[in-house]
């Protein structure tokens, strides 16, 4: 019988990036922030309309930019959004090289979005 080997090596840090990926802690944000340049994180709530609309514009940006595209329920995740000083959402903060570069809250078109991650990424 042959088997067939797989690289199973991989620890948990290294994520598929090129979709968003659901982060439910602060040590679980923290740790996309220092494993990666530029991380997106969409802080949103099922119930908001424009977080609805905003969807498909983080998926298009995770998948080709190179920002790691991170999203937190804030219903879920209240003290994650209140650390973050989230009042609103959708709100997405911006980070760059560990540090939180950017914050923008309402639903924002994609162009504005590419443009504020290529800043830090080109």
């Amino acid at each position: 019988m042959m088997t067939t080997e797989t690289e199973s090596n991989e620890s948990n840090e290294s994520i598929a990036t090129d979709e968003p990926v659901h982060v439910s802690s602060p040590a679980a944000l923290d740790e996309l922030v220092a494993n990666h340049d530029v991380v997106l994180t969409d802080f949103y709530a099922d119930w908001c309309g424009p977080c609805q609309m905003l969807e498909p514009v983080v998926e298009t940006l995770a998948a080709e930019t190179e920002a790691v595209v991170a999203k937190v329920d804030v219903d879920a995740n209240q003290q994650l959004a209140s650390t973050y000083g989230v009042r609103g959402v959708p709100t997405l903060v911006l980070f760059a090289d560990g540090e939180q570069a950017n914050e923008v809250v309402g639903a924002q078109p994609e162009a504005q979005l590419r443009s504020m991650i290529e800043q830090h990424t080109a």
